[in-house]
């Protein structure tokens, strides 16, 4: 245990604390049992280890475990967190735990033994609480981290800081919108550069690199992140990526799912769940019609990737324009709000909003009747009467 412990303060010791995601002041950390999924790359580890520094602390009393290090092969979590509490540890944070087996049941374990422990633990989109064995869903307070917003960009990178937008000042108080920036800021141009490569945290990494990177990374998500779900066989993983690559190639996507099931080689029936499995991996995202009921397996009346970065690194060619507004609108937007198809329009948003997404061209014809209605258009800089640019959505979180 005591490599881990050493393991710990090195990790924490060179943890950068100057920029830290909208989810660390959100999260009520004096909770006892605290669960963060999101996708892989988003920042969880940064998270845990950013708020363990926070509290300096040493290892002893509080410490990062990741749970696929290669000493949890030989020896077991329940045996180590045991010891760390015995020995007068207060406090874990867990990264990584959907990879070690039987995580949920020694997590409940730890929670109802040691009440005095505090655990906060990350894993995968993936994971489902309520079929996991111990059932934490009753007991863990859950967060989910999205991917970088436009806002969160524009700081990261050093660019401008500003405060998350709530979307009713955003839509009733637009004039006051411009203020909030330099007046020397240009978002088109950074926003040009985030669609490509803004949305994980990793581009200031290698910026070369990136689109290569996040390849890879989908790859290992498909072939080995989902080898946790149940009922999914790995041995499908190919057909799975088979399938992401044509949606990618054709969002967004109105589907055809017995065209679909030809294409990538299962069985229709198959197709609904391999869409499922990659909507909870963070791969796509499935616009269900306004009014649909909330069947997991019903037909989507959309397809469209989870976030631009992706369309960019699995498309072979230059994503089209529509579909990268599209989905920009739709990821920023479902990470907060519920989103559906509407009969009119492009997105309902809760049921009350009503937005059409378009270039210079769009007009406000198609939606004039709707009372509580916006056109969002890639081509403005700040909003102009019910016409809204594109970017400043990415401002909400």
């Amino acid at each position: 245990m005591y490599n881990l412990l050493a393991k710990s303060e090195q990790l924490v010791r060179y943890t950068a604390t100057q920029y830290s995601r909208y989810l660390y002041t959100t999260v009520r950390w004096d909770n006892r049992l605290i669960g963060i999924k999101g996708a892989r790359g988003t920042g969880k580890t940064t998270l845990l280890l950013q708020r363990l520094k926070s509290l300096q602390l040493p290892a002893a009393k509080a410490a990062y475990f990741s749970l696929d290090d290669i000493f949890f092969t030989q020896n077991l979590f329940a045996d180590v967190a045991e010891q760390f509490y015995r020995e007068g540890g207060k406090m874990l944070f867990l990264d990584e735990v959907h990879k070690y087996p039987g995580w949920a049941r020694e997590i409940k374990n730890l929670y109802d033994f040691f009440p005095d422990l505090q655990v906060v633990f990350t894993g995968s989109s993936i994971i489902d609480l309520a079929k996991e064995e111990g059932d934490l869903s009753r007991r863990a307070l859950m967060y989910e981290l999205q991917g970088l917003s436009f806002r969160e960009y524009l700081g990261l990178s050093g660019i401008v800081n500003i405060e998350s937008l709530s979307l009713q000042d955003l839509l009733h108080n637009a004039t006051a919108i411009r203020d909030l920036f330099p007046a020397d800021f240009r978002p088109l141009a950074h926003f040009r550069t985030y669609l490509s490569q803004g949305y994980y945290p990793f581009f200031r990494e290698d910026p070369e690199g990136f689109h290569q990177r996040l390849a890879q990374m989908v790859r290992v998500v498909v072939e080995y992140d989902m080898a946790v779900l149940k009922g999914f066989d790995p041995r499908n993983a190919r057909k799975l990526l088979q399938l992401l690559f044509i949606l990618s190639a054709n969002v967004p996507y109105k589907p055809n799912l017995t065209q679909l099931a030809q294409k990538a080689d299962v069985h229709r029936n198959t197709i609904l769940n391999y869409l499922v499995y990659l909507e909870n991996a963070r791969l796509i995202r499935l616009l269900q019609a306004s009014g649909a009921g909330l069947s997991l397996l019903q037909k989507p009346e959309k397809v469209y990737l989870n976030n631009t970065n992706l369309a960019y690194a699995l498309s072979g060619e230059p994503p089209n324009t529509g579909n990268l507004r599209e989905t920009f609108f739709f990821s920023q937007m479902q990470s907060l709000f519920s989103v559906t198809a509407p009969s009119q329009g492009d997105f309902l948003v809760d049921n009350q909003y009503l937005f059409e997404i378009g270039g210079k061209q769009k007009t406000y014809d198609q939606i004039a009747g709707h009372p509580n209605s916006y056109v969002v258009r890639d081509d403005l800089e700040y909003p102009v009467g019910k016409f809204f640019p594109l970017w400043v959505f990415g401002c909400l979180y």
